[in-house]
């Protein structure tokens, strides 16, 4: 009698860990799943599992679409208004003799005090109140806000100093060094063929682009653009690590993309506005906005867009990492370049096709991988 006890112990218990893998998922349908053992119906819960995991697949890849159009619609607009404000001669200034416009630093600025707002906004909505419902603390948003601002201000100044082809080998080559940083921020281990995986991406990016752009007018590189450059990519690739790291440190149940974008622009709209005080940079903008006042116009389009890509870019990371993040951001940089050679009648060379077939080739290998993967734990737990 006792072993025949014990074997249906077993056996209830072999179920309920099968369970469990609903559990991740959704609480209330494990509870129900229990109550069915309680009742010794079992085969409705494994068809359960299987139509749960089915769901969950595709619900992965409508949230996956909505980040990437959003981060799409959001950064081809911003980095469009961005180039525009940084390399377009305008009228000129006493500050700016040049007609360029005098502080990157001010743009960055301009992101963050929308961003702050919506932030602040979206926090109270949701949850009532703006600093009290977050798990994570204050302090532990720093780190990537001084990341965040250092990158962003360092574009802004590279677009003066460096060439195309220098800036694309540069922006094309972020998923490795992203991989690299994940490995000393939190541990993370990347099997080989995702490095390769990452090389065959950098590699494809790079010439699209190279085989895309019209060198003509080309800004000349200095050591100077080189220098931000580096500074870029270094403080890029630890800003979406650090978010990540936050994500799993604090639970990514526990924290929002709207508080983690509360947390950062706390920190960054401080960092901002130190550097332009520090720099003298505020009357010189003033100067420069009373004699161009289309450029007020560009810098309130390129903060709304900031803003909603900073909404997608804390949700992609939260849900899926910053690898997929910064895959989707080299893809991002294809499709603005394709328009632009589009909208000015630029050839699309056969070297270009070659590139775009190898980034989506990959990417295409990736999500096959992903959903046999998938396809295959859902077969083995049912």
């Amino acid at each position: 009698m006792k072993v025949e006890d014990g074997g249906k112990n077993d056996k209830e218990n072999n179920e309920v860990e099968e369970l469990e893998y609903i559990s991740k998922e959704d609480e209330v349908k494990l509870e129900e799943a229990r109550s069915l053992i309680g009742e010794e119906k079992t085969r409705p819960v494994a068809v359960a599992v299987e139509d749960d995991e089915d769901e969950s697949f595709q619900h992965q890849a409508m949230k996956f679409c909505f980040c990437f159009c959003g981060l799409l619609i959001s950064y081809l607009t911003w980095g469009y208004m961005q180039e525009l404000i940084m390399t377009t001669t305008f009228e000129a200034t006493n500050h700016a003799p040049d007609g360029r416009f005098p502080s990157a630093g001010f743009c960055v600025f301009s992101n963050r005090f929308l961003a702050i707002i919506v932030a602040i906004i979206s926090v109270k909505l949701r949850h009532g109140s703006v600093y009290d419902t977050c798990i994570a603390p204050l302090y532990a948003f720093a780190p990537c806000a001084l990341s965040n601002t250092l990158s962003s201000t360092s574009q802004y100044a590279s677009l003066k100093y460096v060439s195309f082809p220098v800036q694309t080998v540069f922006k094309s080559s972020k998923i490795i060094p992203v991989m690299i940083m994940g490995k000393i921020l939190k541990g993370t281990s990347y099997p080989v063929s995702q490095y390769f995986e990452a090389a065959m991406i950098t590699v494809g990016v790079a010439i699209f682009s190279l085989a895309c752009k019209d060198p003509d007018g080309d800004t000349k590189t200095e050591m100077i653009g080189l220098f931000l450059m580096v500074m870029y990519i270094t403080s890029d690739c630890f800003t979406s690590q650090w978010q990540d790291r936050i994500y799993v440190t604090y639970g990514r149940q526990n924290v929002d993309p709207y508080q983690m974008m509360l947390g950062v622009n706390t920190f960054a709209i401080l960092f901002t506005t130190i550097g332009l005080i520090w720099a003298g940079d505020i009357p010189k903008v003033y100067e420069f906005f009373l004699m161009n006042p289309r450029v007020v116009t560009y810098n309130i389009i390129t903060a709304i867009t900031s803003a909603s890509g900073q909404l997608c870019i804390y949700y992609t990371i939260k849900e899926f990492g910053p690898i997929v993040f910064t895959i989707i951001m080299a893809v991002r940089q294809m499709i603005s370049i394709l328009i632009s050679a589009i909208q000015f009648d630029h050839d699309i060379s056969f070297k270009a096709i070659c590139g775009a077939s190898i980034v989506f080739g990959v990417i295409f290998y990736q999500i096959r991988r992903k959903y046999l993967a998938k396809q295959k734990q859902v077969a083995s737990k049912a």
